[in-house]
């Protein structure tokens, strides 16, 4: 059917009319929506709401207990699942690790050629490993080349998300969103995404965007965190550490530093006890104190002068306060950067209910957040996800961050612990598993299972590593929406919505409606999952390519591209919510870099939809 007759077929396709069941599966759509866009509750925690809801309303939704739990057990969810396993046992190795020290050893100082390798290594990567654990086995990269080449970090981490979320579309399990897509096009259509069906594509969208990022980006991108070798520079920490000795008439004398604290309900740590010349770092709540002990504290001037007066301490005449001051060589303690996840567990807890010190063995210094930095009273502060917190950790600390996949720990010197004689192993089984995919030996699902097993037989990845290493709230999200797309096709509300945009389709070149549905696609996973806008806009948009009698593979394709690169704002996609901490960036800057881009994207993604397939 050509273009031309697109007007006399909408005219003659008559909307389906709106009935109970289609307001009560798009009532639970705009709930759902609400409580992505607020957060009110995690996205996890929604979307299995969503499943409840979904099944509980059957009589109008039309989906059973049995097809609302059906998302555990759908191809996308399991194939996800293994996916994670399986960057997990590249993750371990090092290996990108060592490719950024050769990128500092040929790029220097040259600031070119440091942001083309970056950006290049985060986006070809992206296609065989997970976008999620590409950017962040990149953030400590990058931080280090930042340090030692004097940049900002601020220039490199933002194109790094961004160049990942492109180079995810280079291949069926460079993200989460393709691998769901494939299962909702097979259900919908009978057609699954092969390994490398949209390949051609991607490649162009990633070398679009990473020219732009190149050529305009670069130049957009603010220098939110300056370039500082001292992390007691960067985070500004000069107004917040003071030494104190404590005098003979001290009140403070044989009580422990735990229950002084508790008692005296002010905003101050203890970070560092030195005593005869050996230094004792926090956490130390057993500790007595005792005359001539010199403390580092954390604390504003206001409570520091509030010390000095009723305390019985004095004030140590020294220069400024630097990393060396508390780094504890032969204690093997640091200071090092720990961003949190999204999915991170103590989201929403405050490092007093976490008891943070004594759990983790490290004590905050300072929270970064959004681009400010945040010293008072920082432990009755909800923790975020995107947080950056400067933490003085022991070497079971640093440890204990590093084996949980919900931390991204930045520290200067370079995790030893890496398994670096499995580096051909795991990228053997990513080969494979690409390969056993791709020329259709199994399918997907069967060859990524088979490298789970693989990965765990080699000792890439140990047993009692599997489990942490998953994102479980993607598996759970990926739970709770599937059955919701179900139900917005079955109770017929995907071809109310699908009409009404056919007629507005009717005003638009074939160009134009692709466009038309890209830019909605993408407006609305900057504010929701990504994965969330697929089930919502491939049902609806496939409706509408038939009723236009276009191809409805090609709109697949446009809602799939426009849901995995949500650049505009740092919580439309989870990398992006990664480097936003680490980064220093404010909300606006992500507008700033990312508006432009997305526009780039949308005309190079449907042009090039336009030029293979053909609409």
């Amino acid at each position: 059917m050509t273009w031309a007759l697109l007007p006399l077929l909408a005219q003659a396709t008559a909307a389906p009319p709106l009935n109970t069941s289609m307001l009560v599966v798009l009532g639970i759509i705009l709930v759902a929506l609400v409580f992505f866009v607020t957060e009110w509750l995690p996205i996890d925690i929604t979307a299995i709401g969503v499943m409840v809801l979904v099944m509980l309303l059957e009589p109008w939704t039309q989906v059973s207990p049995a097809e609302g739990i059906s998302g555990f057990a759908s191809t996308a969810t399991i194939t996800v699942l293994a996916m994670f396993i399986i960057s997990e046992g590249v993750r371990r190795t090092g290996v990108l690790q060592m490719i950024g020290n050769k990128i500092v050893e040929w790029t220097g100082t040259n600031p070119g050629k440091q942001f083309a390798a970056v950006i290049g290594l985060s986006g070809s990567t992206a296609g065989f490993v997970n976008n999620t654990p590409v950017v962040a086995m990149m953030i400590p990269i990058v931080i280090n080349i930042a340090r030692k080449t004097k940049t900002s970090p601020s220039k490199l981490l933002m194109p790094v998300s961004f160049a990942a979320m492109m180079g995810g579309m280079l291949t069926l399990i460079g993200t989460s969103t393709n691998i769901l897509a494939s299962d909702v096009a097979d259900r919908l259509l009978g057609h699954p995404f092969s390994m490398f069906e949209f390949t051609g594509l991607g490649a162009l969208v990633l070398v679009a965007g990473c020219l732009y990022l190149f050529f305009v980006g670069r130049h957009l991108l603010p220098e939110r965190i300056k370039p500082e070798e001292d992390l007691t520079e960067e985070f500004e920490l000069g107004g917040y550490l003071t030494e104190v000795v404590v005098r003979e008439d001290s009140v403070l004398r044989g009580n422990t530093v735990g229950e002084t604290l508790r008692t005296l309900d002010l905003d101050v740590d203890v970070v560092q006890m030195t005593r005869n010349g050996e230094a004792f770092p926090a956490p130390i709540a057993n500790k007595q104190f005792r005359a001539g002990d010199v403390l580092l504290l954390r604390t504003n001037r206001d409570t520091l002068l509030t010390l000095l007066d009723a305390q019985g301490l004095d004030p140590v005449v020294t220069t400024r306060i630097t990393e060396e001051d508390i780094d504890i060589e032969e204690k093997g303690e640091v200071l090092i950067e720990v961003v949190l996840l999204s999915d991170n567990p103590i989201l929403g807890e405050t490092l007093q209910s976490l008891n943070f010190a004594q759990r983790y063995d490290g004590l905050v210094l300072a929270i970064r957040r959004r681009g400010e930095l945040l010293y008072d009273r920082i432990d009755e502060v909800p923790l975020q996800g995107g947080d950056t917190l400067l933490v003085q950790a022991s070497p079971q600390a640093v440890r204990r961050f590093n084996n949980n996949r919900t931390f991204v720990v930045i520290q200067e010197r370079e995790e030893t612990n890496f398994r670096t004689d499995k580096i051909y192993v795991a990228l053997g089984i990513v080969a494979v598993v690409v390969g056993l995919a791709a020329f259709n030996v199994v399918p997907i699902l069967l060859a990524a299972l088979l490298g789970v097993l693989a990965t765990v037989a080699t000792g890439c990845v140990r047993p009692n590593e599997v489990y942490p290493a998953v994102d479980w709230s993607v598996i759970f999200l990926l739970a709770g929406v599937i059955p919701l797309g179900v139900a917005l096709e079955r109770s017929g509300g995907a071809a109310y919505l699908a009409h009404y945009m056919a007629e507005v389709a009717t005003m638009l070149p074939p160009f134009g409606i692709l466009l038309l549905f890209y830019l909605f696609t993408s407006l609305l996973t900057q504010v929701v999952s990504n994965n969330a806008s697929v089930i919502l806009m491939i049902p609806v948009a496939v409706e509408a390519a038939e009723l236009a009698g276009a191809d409805p593979f090609s709109f697949v394709l446009v809602v799939t591209f426009a849901a995995s690169t949500a650049l505009m704002t740092p919580v439309g996609y989870q990398t992006n919510l990664m480097v936003y901490g680490p980064g220093g960036y404010r909300f606006t800057d992500f507008f700033r870099v990312g508006a432009p881009l997305q526009a780039v994207l949308a005309l190079v993604t449907c042009g090039g939809i336009l030029w293979i397939w053909g609409v």
